[in-house]
C-alpha cells in the first residue's frame, strides 16, 4: 500500500488510545458484524480531516464568562464532595459572584459558611436544601430555624441511593432506614415479604457540579481518596454536568480501569 493511503478501518486509530473512549469497542465491534465498515481507501488529507473533526466534537472546555451564562434562578442543582473536600471551588465563586437565587441544593452537607456549597447559603441564595447533615455551617440551621430555608433531611446512603436512582431510571429505593422517625412523614409503605419498607422516590437535577483530582479533554474523571463521594452518582443524575479538574489531561491519558466517572456523562470542563 502507498504511504499516502491509509485503510478506513485504521482511521480512528491515529488518536492516542482512542480505544479507551467509552463503548468505542463495542460500537467498531457491532459495526463491524453489522457489515457497516467500509474498506476503501481514504488520502492522508481525508485522515486528518476526519481526525480534526473527531477532536472537535469532544472539545468540552467552557469558560468562566460561559459557565456563567447558564446559572437561572429556580434551577436545582447537584454539589458533590464532602465538607468542601471534593467541592468544585471555582464554581462555587461562579455561583456566589452571578447572585442566582432561589436556587435547590443537593449535597451531603453544607459545609462551611465560608467554604463550598456553605458559601450559597451565607449569601441565602438556596431557598430548599435536601441534605443530610447541617451540622458545620451554623447559617444553615439559623435559616431553618428562622423559616427562610426549607430543609428535606435524608440518611446519607439513602440521599446516595435516591442520586442514584435518579440516573439509573428507577422509580425510587426501599429502605428501612427512617421507619419510626420523621423520616418516614409523608411517605409511602410498601410490605415486600411481610417486612415494611420506605419507598424513597429518585433525585434529579438541572446541574451536577463535580470536582475531578485528574480529568481528561473528553471528561473522564478520576477522582483521589474521599473526593470521590457522591459525584460518580450525580454525574448520572443531571441534566448538564460540569466539572472542575486540578489536572487535566489529553485524550487517552488515564487507563480507562481507573477512571472513575466516564466521560460520557461529562457536558463541559471548566477551563
Amino acid at each position: 500500500m502507498a504511504p499516502e493511503h491509509r485503510n478506513l478501518q485504521n482511521i480512528f486509530f491515529g488518536l492516542p488510545k482512542f480505544s479507551q473512549l467509552p463503548n468505542w469497542n463495542y460500537l467498531w465491534r457491532r459495526n463491524v458484524m453489522m457489515g457497516n465498515c467500509h474498506t476503501r481507501l481514504v488520502t492522508e488529507t481525508e485522515r486528518k480531516v476526519i481526525l480534526k473533526k473527531i477532536r472537535q466534537s469532544m472539545n468540552k472546555a467552557i469558560t468562566v464568562e460561559k459557565l456563567s451564562a447558564l446559572f437561572k434562578d429556580g434551577m436545582t442543582i447537584m454539589v458533590g464532595g464532602f465538607l468542601a473536600n471534593g467541592t468544585p471551588e471555582r464554581i462555587m465563586d461562579e455561583l456566589v459572584k452571578s447572585g442566582v437565587k432561589d436556587l435547590t441544593l443537593i449535597a451531603n452537607d453544607t459545609s462551611y459558611p465560608d467554604r463550598g456549597c456553605g458559601r450559597l447559603i451565607a449569601n441565602r441564595q438556596v431557598k430548599k436544601l435536601i441534605v443530610s447533615h447541617i451540622g458545620t455551617n451554623p447559617m444553615t440551621g439559623d435559616q431553618m430555624n428562622a423559616g427562610e430555608l426549607e430543609i428535606e433531611f435524608s440518611p446519607q446512603g439513602t440521599l446516595a441511593e435516591r442520586v442514584r436512582a435518579g440516573g439509573a431510571g428507577l422509580g425510587g429505593v426501599l429502605t428501612t432506614t427512617g421507619l419510626g422517625t420523621v423520616i418516614e412523614e409523608g411517605k409511602q409503605k410498601i410490605e415486600v415479604d411481610g417486612q415494611t419498607f420506605l419507598l424513597e422516590k429518585p433525585i434529579r437535577a438541572d446541574f451536577a457540579f463535580l470536582k475531578g483530582s485528574i480529568g481528561d479533554e473528553f471528561g473522564n474523571l478520576v477522582y483521589k481518596g474521599t473526593s470521590q463521594n457522591f459525584q460518580p452518582l450525580m454525574a448520572m443524575a443531571a441534566d448538564c454536568v460540569i466539572a472542575e479538574v486540578d489536572e487535566l489531561l489529553p485524550i487517552g491519558s488515564i487507563p480507562m480501569e481507573q477512571v472513575h466517572t466516564s466521560g460520557i456523562f461529562v457536558d463541559y470542563i471548566l477551563l
